[in-house]
């Protein structure tokens, strides 16, 4: 299996554009993860790899081959769906063993019963067994082989899924929100299990979901997809580090980054909270925003000072979760050390490290600042004396 490319695809329902021009490569063997709210197309576009929707515009590759030349059955690829799509009336060995009767079973022998009447037929079911089974002991679901699909737990059929998948050996694993359905404690199980199955396979994974933490903890890239674009591609700390738009600083991380709206005066120097910031910051740069895990309760040189009202205190354990409300009404969130007081209703002025801003402009389209050393994605700014 080699790359898969994508390129300059688009897709529309019923005059309703949902794909618009997006081009992306796929690399061998790695993990994809598809990340967006729900109408942002990753859905299509898996769908799409599938074979079972067919493009408007674009081409698909592997390699060389073109692939919508290609039948579903010929992509070698195996979906894996948010609904399970488990078949009721089957128990959970002979839905894992599907694929395998399908592809080495003739028609009629598949038909009930009628697979133990050929000797061919019942040593090909007797393999199609043993490689399920293998299956589903890796997953440790092999307990779970007489039973039907009713008599088991959420995860468990979700395993039942995976194994069905596995057994094929496929090239591609397509991946379309199989962890939604299930608890959290039980999502955050099967997510390391998804990628430890990853890494043992070698191959080719695209994983699509709304969930970040998914996207963060499993993937090697994420594609960020909004409104049937991709805003952003790059490793989880690509994503996280250095967001190219504000969206998608917005969407990765948790809890949800900080964003301040700067004003400008008739000089065009930029304004917050009545005080005037370094010239440095570019003219084109209207939201800087910071993580809640970047904040201090301490003044220092060059740092950015944001005053405001307490609104809300978390105690989360190990940290607070403390909710301000500057002058302008903006809501900004910081996590400090619980051994911090933080009152309702008092004031709390927290701080922020240059290097820890992020700029961005009028489009959300991500701004280098710039820090007097000369290195870029700093700035200098002291709000507070």
């Amino acid at each position: 299996m080699t790359d898969i490319k994508l390129e300059h695809i688009g897709k529309t329902y019923s005059e309703t554009p949902v794909l618009f021009n997006l081009s992306l490569t796929i690399r061998e063997g790695e993990f994809l993860t598809l990340l967006g709210a729900s109408g942002c197309g990753k859905s299509t576009l898996l769908r799409l790899l599938a074979g079972l929707e067919l493009p408007d515009t674009g081409t698909m590759r592997i390699g060389d081959t073109d692939m919508l030349r290609l039948s579903p059955g010929e992509r070698d690829c195996a979906m894996v769906f948010q609904s399970y799509a488990l078949y009721p009336h089957m128990t959970v060995g002979d839905n894992i063993c599907t694929p395998l009767y399908m592809r080495m079973l003739r028609f009629w022998q598949r038909l009930p019963g009628m697979r133990w009447l050929s000797p061919h037929a019942r040593r090909q079911t007797r393999l199609a067994h043993r490689q399920g089974h293998r299956v589903a002991q890796m997953l440790g679901i092999d307990a779970l082989w007489a039973r039907k699909p009713a008599q088991l737990s959420g995860g468990q059929r979700q395993r039942v899924a995976l194994a069905r998948a596995m057994v094929r050996r496929p090239a591609v694993f397509l991946f379309d929100e199989p962890l939604s359905n299930l608890d959290a404690s039980l999502r955050q199980s099967l997510r390391g299990e998804i990628r430890q199955l990853h890494d043992e396979l070698n191959v080719t994974f695209v994983y699509v979901t709304h969930d970040q933490h998914e996207a963060m903890s499993m993937s090697d890239r994420i594609a960020v997809m909004q409104g049937g674009h991709i805003l952003q591609l790059g490793t989880p700390a690509d994503i996280y580090d250095c967001p190219t738009h504000k969206d998608v600083a917005a969407l990765v991380g948790t809890p949800r980054i900080n964003f301040l709206t700067l004003t400008r005066d008739d000089e065009g120097k930029a304004h917050f909270q009545g005080q005037a910031i370094d010239r440095l910051v570019p003219a084109t740069v209207v939201i800087l925003a910071f993580r809640p895990q970047t904040v201090r309760l301490l003044a220092g040189p060059n740092r950015l000072g944001v005053t405001g009202r307490i609104t809300l205190v978390e105690f989360t354990g190990t940290e607070q979760l403390v909710t301000l409300k500057t002058q302008a009404e903006e809501a900004l969130t910081a996590i400090v050390d619980k051994q911090q007081k933080c009152v309702v209703g008092e004031a709390l002025t927290i701080y922020v490290e240059p290097g820890d801003l992020h700029g961005f402009d009028v489009q959300g389209a991500r701004v280098e600042l710039i820090y007097p050393s000369g290195r870029s994605n700093l700035v200098s700014v002291s709000l507070c004396s």
